[in-house]
């Protein structure tokens, strides 16, 4: 196909458009990344949501910044804490960024008119949070920056606000289900693979668009939904993940799945951080606070890996409370009903919502949730996609949740996502605009929307017989019974034949709707697909490595092991993933950690 086309023209049914940068996903990162792009190139952003309705807008605690505003702090302090949380597999010169950054991150968002709570002398407030310390870990410090218990609702309104007012281009519900890469000549002689743009399913139309840009930037958050017990959106299905995937470019550490310590028992709906950070407590069944025995020194306010754990041992070893001893207390009564009113108002209305709970009086049940994804899509610290341990491909990029750079090695530090979707949104945008004015556009290969197209087709006009919806739960129970807290080799074991089971009956799916405008039931197969390519990787990547570490907690491995495992897994697709044997399409190698000041040691708080 020509490499230049007409935008907006409609060859075979098919819409095209042409854009320097083509970013994927309208949240935090997608948009963070537009600010920076949109006024110096021709930018798109495209979005399956409307971008106030992304999931950046349910983190609810704080974004760490060393503003020291409240008490003295420093970026070399917050530094030790992400590395040290992460259990020392982050790459150290990714986290001295992410904290260095962290400051113009916070005043940027300010400057933007983003509403964060403030001291009586009119600077912005800041509260504690787990597994961030002053002194290298002598006592907890206040680091968080928050807007109430809507820090993300509010990051995403200042960031949308201001991406209206430069009159940046949404493509709002258009769905992009592939990646476009083409193979031009390099700078030495070589074959470089390179972007050529995307193509999206329009859901209101159920139209194709095929979006021609030199530079793409992912930023399409986790997949949170290969678990049932989650505090993932239900849009959380990983599918810019999925993509790279199937492009069968590399995935980092995926392995490490964050289950954040407090959600709601029974309904993993979020109950922020930032309660404990505020002073709440949690007990056992007895009324003790057990983080006292786990993590002496910051109790509560220890690392999530490690309050998860704590948490599910208590309930283990028959300290649980409730009628099946099956949960935990979060006590938040003794903070009195001004501090839940005013600075914890999300919380305090779920739980009496969800629950009947009311959280002034009466201590609220909790247990572990699935919540953020440490593994992604392998990037440098400037945001650009690797296609092994070292080779960039020029002119694409990743940031947020989708990607993987590493700053948060097997254990993401609270408030650290907020951060990251700024420092390294704006990195993606920075660098993929200074890529576009040199590079040149990549032809469009021909048919280029065929494979969308026929997938489409092939689930639309399925005869099967098989239920989305039974899939997609029998999936997330088998990942909550065998893969969540803790894990053995027999439970991966368990799972991996259950993935295997349900993609031989996804072959066999059936879609209901067989109209084209608004099929969300066809879309609810696409990401079922994702969903199972993306947990098949999670459970293979988990049963090779044998140790245990931050979001990885093996039971029959139950010591971290530096001499065997002090390195980032990647995972290869490079077989037929319908093979029964994961081992027949999946490979994996290795990646050294950047380790620059912080030698490994052991972890205590």
């Amino acid at each position: 196909m020509s490499e230049q086309i007409a935008d907006g023209a409609v060859i075979d049914g098919v819409h095209y458009h042409q854009f320097d940068i083509v970013i994927v996903g309208a949240g935090g990162g997608g948009m963070r990344a537009a600010i920076e792009a949109g006024p110096h190139a021709k930018t798109a952003v495209i979005s399956k949501l409307y971008p106030t309705r992304s999931h950046t807008g349910a983190a609810q605690g704080g974004m760490a910044a060393a503003l020291s505003n409240v008490e003295e702090d420093n970026w070399e302090w917050h530094t030790y804490d992400t590395v040290k949380g992460g259990d020392y597999l982050v790459d150290q010169d990714a986290a001295e960024i992410l904290a260095k950054e962290a400051i113009d991150a916070v005043i940027d968002l300010e400057n933007m008119g983003l509403p964060f709570n403030r001291t009586p002398e009119g600077k912005i407030d800041q509260r504690r949070f787990g597994g961030h310390t002053r002194d290298h870990g002598k006592a907890a410090v206040r680091r968080a920056c928050y807007a109430a218990d809507r820090t993300g609702h509010m990051i995403l309104q200042t960031l949308f606000q201001n991406c209206v007012k430069l009159g940046i281009n949404f493509f709002n519900e258009f769905y992009v289900l592939d990646l476009l890469i083409g193979e031009v000549d390099g700078p030495d002689g070589t074959t470089q693979k390179r972007p050529s743009g995307v193509v999206a399913y329009e859901l209101a139309t159920g139209e194709l668009h095929v979006f021609q840009s030199k530079a793409v930037i992912f930023a399409t958050g986790g997949f949170g939904k290969i678990f049932k017990t989650t505090s993932n959106a239900h849009t959380l299905t990983g599918d810019g993940v999925g993509i790279i995937w199937r492009k069968r470019l590399p995935l980092e550490d995926m392995e490490f799945f964050q289950f954040h310590p407090t959600g709601l028992y029974g309904l993993g709906i979020l109950l922020t951080e930032g309660a404990r950070g505020e002073g709440a407590i949690l007990r056992n069944a007895s009324g003790e606070r057990f983080m006292e025995r786990y993590a002496p020194t910051i109790k509560d306010l220890a690392p999530r890996d490690i309050v998860a754990r704590s948490m599910v041992q208590e309930v283990l070893e028959g300290r649980g409370a409730g009628p099946n001893k099956d949960y935990v207390y979060l006590d938040c009564t003794h903070l009195g009903a001004e501090v839940l009113e005013t600075k914890l108002p999300d919380i305090t209305e779920f739980a009496r919502t969800y629950l009947g709970v009311d959280p002034v009086v009466e201590p609220v049940p909790v247990m572990p949730t699935a919540h953020y994804a440490m593994g992604g899509i392998p990037t440098t610290n400037n945001a650009e996609v690797l296609s092994d341990n070292t080779t960039i491909v020029p002119g694409l990029y990743a940031a947020g949740e989708c990607a993987c750079v590493s700053v948060h090695g097997s254990n993401r530090l609270g408030t650290n996502s907020l951060l990251d979707i700024n420092v390294f949104g704006k990195r993606s945008g920075r660098n993929a605009v200074e890529y576009v004015k040199t590079a040149e556009f990549v032809p469009l290969p021909d048919n280029p929307a065929a494979g969308v197209r026929d997938m489409l087709e092939g689930l639309r006009t399925s005869t099967g017989t098989e239920r989305i919806a039974a899939i997609r739960k029998e999936l997330q129970e088998q990942m909550d019974r065998n893969a969540q807290v803790f894990r053995t080799d027999d439970t991966l074991a368990a799972v991996t034949e259950t993935i295997h089971g349900l993609r031989e009956r996804y072959r066999n799916v059936q879609v209901q709707d067989k109209g084209k405008r608004f099929n969300t039931d066809l879309l609810e197969a696409v990401e079922l697909g994702f969903l199972l390519d993306l947990a098949e990787v999670v459970v293979f990547s988990a049963r090779n490595r044998k140790e245990s570490r931050g979001g990885h907690m093996r039971d029959d491995y139950p010591k971290r092991d530096d001499e065997n495992y002090m390195k980032h897994t990647m995972a290869y697709l490079t077989g037929d993933p319908h093979s029964s044997n994961p081992a027949d399409h999946i490979k994996l190698d290795w990646k050294p950690v950047v380790i620059t000041r912080y030698q490994p040691m052991e972890r205590k708080y």
